[in-house]
This record gives C-alpha cells, sequence and structure tokens, in this order.
C-alpha cells in the first residue's frame, strides 16, 4: 500500500490568567487538544516545567504513541505469522535529557510488551514478530532515537 495520510488536531492554550505571558510564572501550561469526533484531551507541561501533572503532556504522548503503534503493529505481525495473541501489556519508559539551554530531547523509549500466546508452539514466531512490528510501526520510523524492545512472551494457561 502506498500514499499518504492526513492528519489534523487543534491544540489550544487555555492557560491565560489574566495577563498572557507577561512572565515566566505568571501562565498556565493548560492545553485543550481536539480532533474531530474525539474526546477532548487535556494536557499540560510536565510538573517539572511548570504543568499540571494530572494532564497529559507531550513526553507522555510520544511515549504513549510509541507503545500503542508498537502494540497494533505486532498484532498485525503476529496475525501475519499465524500467533494467536490473547493478551498484551507493555511496561515502557523513556529517558529524556535536557541540553542545559533549554531544550532537550529523548535519548531512548525501551518497550517491555508482556505478550500471552494460546499455544507453545507459537513463542518463537512471537518473539520473531516484535522485529516485523518494529520495521512497521510508523512512529517508531519517524523518530531520531532507539525504541528498544524488551519482550516476555509466556503461554496460555
Amino acid at each position: 500500500m502506498r500514499g499518504e495520510h492526513h492528519y489534523r488536531v487543534r491544540t489550544t492554550w487555555t492557560g491565560d490568567r489574566g495577563t498572557g505571558t507577561s512572565g515566566y510564572r505568571d501562565y498556565d501550561r493548560d492545553v485543550t487538544v481536539e480532533i474531530e469526533g474525539k474526546p477532548v484531551l487535556l494536557a499540560s507541561a510536565d510538573k517539572p516545567f511548570r504543568g499540571d501533572p494530572s494532564r497529559w503532556n507531550p513526553e507522555d504522548l510520544l511515549l504513549s504513541a510509541l507503545s500503542e503503534c508498537h502494540l497494533l503493529s505486532y498484532l498485525h505481525a503476529c496475525v501475519t505469522a499465524g500467533v494467536v495473541v490473547v493478551d498484551y501489556a507493555d511496561d515502557a519508559s523513556g529517558v529524556m535529557a535536557l541540553d542545559g539551554s533549554g531544550g532537550g530531547a529523548f535519548r531512548e523509549v525501551v518497550l517491555r510488551p508482556r505478550v500471552t500466546v494460546a499455544d507453545a508452539s507459537m513463542v518463537e514466531a512471537a518473539s520473531a514478530a516484535h522485529a516485523q512490528a518494529h520495521a512497521w510501526c510508523f512512529i517508531a520510523n519517524s523518530v531520531n532515537f532507539p525504541v528498544r524492545h524488551d519482550a516476555t512472551i509466556v503461554v496460555a494457561g
């Protein structure tokens, strides 16, 4: 399949306390993220950057996107390989390093999926499917840092 897919999002700053950005401590980092037909996402900066820790932040969303993309690509890879997945959970983590001048970047993300397959004969193919999933994951192919996998495969029952 070839072609392009286009995406649209509206991000609106909602953190004006009445004086705009008159000073670094004079505004909230609250944001709404809206995509037509979907629930509004309440977002903010991460807490160390004066954000609201009860809201999603860009770093949370990037890590979530990588984890979900791998999961969905993995399920497809398993179907293709004849592997029946009955459960999947990922405890992903990422490391972001600040550069000292106000910027920074993610250094790496580690996905730790725990996959349960229907039969012991599927374990080897289930393990190999992670490489295919990584190759297919649009988000992992879009970032400039390593996305590693530390997967565990178990058999149901």
